[in-house]
């Protein structure tokens, strides 16, 4: 198994995007690429953190390939905005790829590369080594399951 790292914006989203794909094992909502030691959702929404939110994912590389995640990566949200996804606005909405080899580099390097032509203005995505994953407090996890069940039970 291996992992991957990518911030897009709300984390509950991204997700919801590459939680069911074949071959993504596990998937967890955190924060990366900060300076503050186990920082809370309050701390990373203050803006005082550096951290991004993201999604951390564990994949078996012989079923999806880290190229087929960037892939995905690139179509759930719009990599051209600076620290925002819609709505959300800050530098905890920024649009990073956490790499955690140097081959996952080279790759997310020449995956932005190909993908730049799909978009109309400049891609503003980081490629930057991954730093410790603070995993979110257990309501942020599958939170788009747990609201979808709640409307399915009222």
């Amino acid at each position: 198994m291996e992992k991957a790292a990518f911030a897009a914006g709300c984390f509950w989203q991204v997700e919801e995007a590459f939680r069911s794909v074949p071959g993504v094992s596990a998937t967890q909502v955190g924060y990366t690429g900060g300076y503050m030691p186990d920082p809370t959702y309050g701390d990373v929404c203050a803006g005082a953190t550096g951290h991004a939110e993201t999604l951390e994912v564990e994949f078996d590389p012989e079923r999806v390939s880290y190229d087929q995640l960037l892939d995905i990566f690139w179509d759930v949200h719009d990599p051209t905005q600076v620290n925002r996804q819609g709505p959300d606005v800050g530098t905890q909405y920024r649009s990073a790829i956490f790499v955690h080899s140097p081959e996952q580099e080279a790759a997310a390097r020449a995956s932005k590369e190909r993908a730049q032509s799909r978009f109309p203005r400049p891609i503003a995505t980081e490629i930057v080594p991954a730093s410790e994953f603070y995993r979110a407090e257990e309501y942020h996890q599958r939170y788009i399951d747990k609201r979808r069940s709640l409307s399915f039970a009222r």
